[in-house]
């Protein structure tokens, strides 16, 4: 993509509505714009990395047996009257009615709707479990929506659902998705660190928030400090192995949220404790028969007896995680992305446009490196150098690759390491060998 011709609004000063870095930086780089309190539109940077982040998660869905479904924004609220939750879930539900004057709401959870379908579409033990999971935006009306993309009352959410014939195999979906979460986060960049939740207006008698320690975390959270230092990865672990001794592994030791937390269990690690802010990024709950009892979802069992089946649910903040990464990956001069996520791997930035030499330069390395199937984004901009290299560390592409005058000359160009700030410089074929990898 050549930045000539992109629409990326930057910005040089941080606005002042912006509070925290994610949301600065998020605004400064033409990723988002605020539509009203709470809600913002994707310009097309931002939306290069929200779906970057979105097909990480869908792929981790898919790997441990999950099927995509999508559901509708739009529920109707006899739904949620069946499972009692429509009066109790308070005036973050946006309510609404349609032209027939029917009761009806914008969706901030999907549990009625996916017991509904399972209820009425599965009928035997035989085809148990089922796992299903829908990647969608979600309207919860907060009375005080701040900080950007990190408490907006719109939002991109994953959200998955078990359906289990007992508990003890609802225990071992529950697992796979908390592996699941793990192996997410690794490929994000992100050391998530799971902690026993309170389940909230969910339900439920097991939970666990996923939560990455930045400065600017909502809450403050306390745990061993083995935990800073654990690989969270769990990338040799598959989905049919044994899941529970994986999971207590991660689990051991004191980690709690702001709601959660024990004075004399704090006290008693002395030394060990540590304490630190905390963004929630993931919840899962297992809530047993709280959905499937009142809204029907039962199956003929093995002696043909009527089972009530065993149900979980699985989130994942998919916009959130956004500015979650920025705020656990920025520096002074902007984003730093994984590699994963970018919304482009390299940044190609032409020191002199106009010049020849230069130009043929550049574009032969924008060719080459696209025909390779690397994203690349050209600044070709008849510009300064020094707007070029600021724009480029603050939009935070993992790589930048340098062209001038002097370089074509000699042979050579230079490559930077956004993360590191390292900086070489090596002959053009070496640099594009490099970022072939």
């Amino acid at each position: 993509m050549r930045l000539s011709r992109y629409f990326l609004p930057t910005m040089k000063e941080n606005p002042s509505e912006a509070q925290i870095v994610s949301h600065r930086l998020m605004l400064r780089a033409g990723m988002i714009r605020q539509s009203s309190a709470g809600i913002y539109s994707w310009l097309p940077l931002g939306l290069r990395v929200l779906r970057n982040i979105e097909q990480v998660v869908r792929e981790e869905q898919d790997a441990m047996g999950c099927h995509e479904v999508l559901m509708p924004t739009i529920q109707p609220a006899d739904l949620w009257r069946q499972s009692d939750r429509y009066d109790d879930y308070g005036p973050e539900m946006l309510r609404i009615k349609d032209r027939h004057d029917r009761d009806m709401l914008y969706g901030p959870t999907n549990e009625e709707q996916i017991t509904e379908i399972f209820a009425g579409s599965v009928r035997s033990y035989k085809d148990l479990p089922q796992m299903l999971y829908h990647i969608q935006w979600k309207f919860r009306d907060e009375i005080r929506p701040r900080f950007g993309v990190m408490r907006g009352r719109e939002f991109l959410m994953k959200d998955a659902y078990s359906f289990d014939l007992s508990v003890e195999d609802g225990r071992r979906s529950y697992n796979k998705f908390f592996l699941a979460y793990l192996k997410t986060y690794a490929r994000l960049g992100l050391k998530a660190i799971p902690m026993a939740a309170d389940t909230g207006p969910i339900g439920g008698d097991m939970s666990h928030e996923f939560l990455i320690l930045a400065d600017t975390g909502e809450s403050e959270i306390a745990c061993h400090r083995d935990y800073l230092e654990m690989d969270w990865s769990a990338s040799d672990t598959g989905y049919d192995d044994d899941l529970q001794p994986v999971i207590d592994g991660f689990t051991s030791k004191y980690a709690a949220t702001d709601e959660m937390r024990d004075a004399a269990a704090e006290s008693a690690l002395g030394d060990d404790l540590r304490t630190a802010r905390g963004i929630e990024v993931g919840h899962i709950f297992f809530f047993g028969t709280k959905y499937s009892d009142k809204l029907g979802a039962k199956v003929a069992g093995p002696d043909g007896e009527e089972i009530t089946v065993e149900m979980g649910s699985y989130g994942i903040g998919v916009s959130r995680l956004a500015g979650a990464i920025i705020e656990a990956s920025h520096d002074d001069n902007g984003i730093i992305w994984p590699e994963s996520i970018a919304p482009f791997k390299v940044g190609l930035i032409n020191l002199k446009a106009g010049d020849e030499d230069c130009d043929a330069a550049c574009d032969k390395a924008y060719a080459d490196l696209r025909g390779k199937g690397v994203e690349v984004l050209y600044d070709d901009r008849n510009t300064r150098a020094g707007g070029k290299f600021a724009d480029m560390d603050l939009i935070g592409l993992p790589w930048q690759l340098v062209i001038g005058p002097r370089g074509v000359k000699s042979g050579t160009v230079e490559l930077k390491n956004r993360a590191t700030g390292e900086r070489e410089e090596l002959s053009i074929e070496s640099a594009l060998t490099r970022l072939l990898v």
